[in-house]
Formats: structure tokens, sequence, C-alpha cells
């Protein structure tokens, strides 16, 4: 058996492949440069925020702030409803589409045409800047984090918090949708040159809001499968076109991916909405209750009340760690999951036929 393994791990490990003791140690070593490099993630994006912060000089600094006239009638009428004290779904989807009932997957307007464009010039900008980037996620890596451009807490916020939460309560209540207290949100781009298509893979979220930013492109239509529970052999696909300024929200757990561009870029910007009451009790990656280790910073929004017991120091890799910050009046600690059977999973991921 490898360094440092235990008894379940090391069936896990054994699950994937890993035969010999030399495999073992291979995977152990690369799962502990991942767990440092997890770590490392939210000091290494403050960084990245603090010299932004700093240095770049926005080319549209009206885009930061969100703004009632920033989104679209309808999807400002749907977030009005939704307040009202007898609101309904059957009454909210007076609103929005239903794409398809079975698998909760809705789409609705949310920003103007005109916002998306300067939106879009403003990213552009600082894609083109020589500021310092991280990547958007484990499998894009083109885009931008909106945390560090420092678009999160004036635009992504108060969107969640004012206008999603409201839709999201009724459409989503088994799955934390009025509970939703922290978010990871970056803008991803697709060309010819860099990021084509996405593979087929599910959420880091309770609920997930993809927004088409627009440019100008052709096919890349986004490819939704079934909850990651149901057995793949019995999966029923739905494909979905890309339509500028309007958002897909579906739950974190949806399997989805992005089919090949054709031709042309087009920008997405995702939020991932969390909520901590739901993801406390079990981590949405690994499928277990989360074990956690005190941090700052949002992390993948876990939360540990003041006075709670955290995990111990522990030898050996143990699977399902988190880092976690603790709850204090006002300031909820968020953490962020470097568990080895998540990292295992992320590398299994195949390309869609």
């Amino acid at each position: 058996m490898g360094r440092g393994v235990r008894g379940r791990d090391s069936q896990i490990l054994e699950s994937r492949g890993c035969v010999t003791p030399e495999d073992f140690e291979e995977v152990v070593s690369e799962l502990e440069r991942e767990v440092q490099r997890r770590k490392q993630t939210i000091q290494l994006a403050e960084e990245r925020k603090a010299v932004i912060a700093q240095l770049y000089q926005p080319l549209q600094p009206r885009v930061y702030a969100l703004r009632d006239s920033f989104l679209a009638t309808e999807f400002l009428a749907s977030a009005k409803y939704s307040q009202t004290p007898n609101a309904t779904v059957s009454g909210l989807l007076r609103y929005i589409e239903v794409i398809s009932d079975e698998k909760k997957i809705y789409r609705l307007q949310v920003f103007t045409k005109e916002y998306c464009r300067q939106l879009l010039l403003e990213l552009e900008h600082f894609e083109q800047s020589d500021m310092p980037k991280g990547r958007p996620n484990t499998m894009n890596n083109h885009g931008v984090l909106l945390h560090e451009l420092g678009l999160d807490e004036p635009l992504v916020t108060p969107l969640r918090e004012q206008y999603l939460q409201p839709i999201t309560a009724l459409l989503y209540p088994e799955f934390g949708g009025g509970h939703l207290d922290s978010h990871r949100a970056f803008v991803v781009k697709y060309s010819l040159d860099g990021d084509v298509d996405l593979s087929y893979h599910y959420d880091n979220a309770e609920i997930t809001l993809n927004i088409s930013l627009g440019k100008v492109f052709s096919e890349g239509n986004l490819v939704f499968g079934d909850y990651y529970e149901v057995p793949k052999d019995e999966t029923r696909y739905l494909e979905l076109p890309n339509m500028p300024t309007y958002g897909v929200l579906h739950r974190g757990g949806q399997l989805h991916g992005a089919l090949p561009l054709d031709s042309g870029e087009r920008w997405n910007l995702i939020i991932w909405m969390r909520a901590s009451v739901i993801r406390n009790v079990m981590c949405p990656m690994c499928k277990k209750p989360p074990q956690l280790v005190e941090d700052e910073g949002y992390g993948d929004g876990f939360t540990l009340e003041e006075g709670e017991p955290q995990s111990g120091a522990k030898d050996g890799l143990e699977i399902g760690e988190a880092l976690v910050t603790r709850k204090t009046t006002g300031n909820e600690g968020r953490a962020m999951a470097v568990g080895a059977e998540r990292m295992l999973g992320e590398r299994g991921r195949t390309k869609m036929a």
C-alpha cells in the first residue's frame, strides 16, 4: 500500500487503477501537490485582486455597480413577483421559460443588450491588459474571475441577494434556493484558438446561472443530461442554443457540457450559487459529509459556526477534507474542498461524443 493512505482511501484509489506501490506513490504525490495548490488558491487570488485594484484602469467603470437599468424588464418583473406574499411557481412561470420541467431547467433574459455590450468591452479591455489573471476553473483556461476584477461585491452579490434568490426560492426550494449565502462568479471565453468546448460535468454549486453575454459565433450549444444520480445508460440529453442576454438556470448537480464552437467567439457569465445549509450536510463534489479546516476567504461555500469543532490535524491522506473559515457575527466563513476523491473525479471527465 502507498504511504499515508488509509484503508477506505486505498480502496478508492484501487478502483481508479492503482495496483502497484509505485502507482500509489505517484497518485498520492499528485494529490498532495493538488491539496497544497488548493490551499494557496485564496491567497494567490487576493494578491492578484490587490494588484488589479491598485494598477488597473477600467474602460467602462459604469458596469461595475449593479443598476436596475442593466436588467431586462421581464427579469425585474419576475424578481418583483417572486417577492410578493402569495407568489407561486405557476405565477412565476409567466415570466420565465421552462426548458425542462423534469430536469428543472429554465431560461430568462437577465441583462439588456446594451449592458452586455458594455460589459464585454470591459472584459476584453482587461483581457488585453498586462494585469495578473487567474484561471476561471479547473476546466476552462480562458476567462475572468469577477472577484479579482472587482465585479463581485458591487455586481454579483446584489444580483444574487436581491433578484435571483427570490426566484430560486420558488424554483428550487429543496436545493437551498431560498438560502443562497455565497457564490463563485466567473466569465468564460470560447474561441477557435482557445477553449472550443466543455467536457461533460456537474458544478460545485447548488444552483447555477449561465448567462450568454454574446459576440458573433456559431454552434457551441449547451447540452444537458440528467441529475448526477441517474445511471448513465438511462440519461436523456437536451441541447440548448446560447441566446445572448439570456441566462439558463439549472441545478448544480445537473450534468451538462458545451459542444464545440464552429466559428467566432462567445462569452458566458457563470454564477455558481451556494447554500451552506445544504453543503454543510453533504459536499456536492464528493457526496460525503465535509471535514472542515479553518482558513480565510469564500472558498467553496461551507460554513463553521462559532464554537463548532473543526477537523484536527491527521496523519495520512484524508478524502473529502475542506478548508473553512469560522462564521462570525454578520460574516459567514467559507470552505474550499481539497478532497482526493473530488480531484480524481475531475481527472475522470471525458469529452462528449
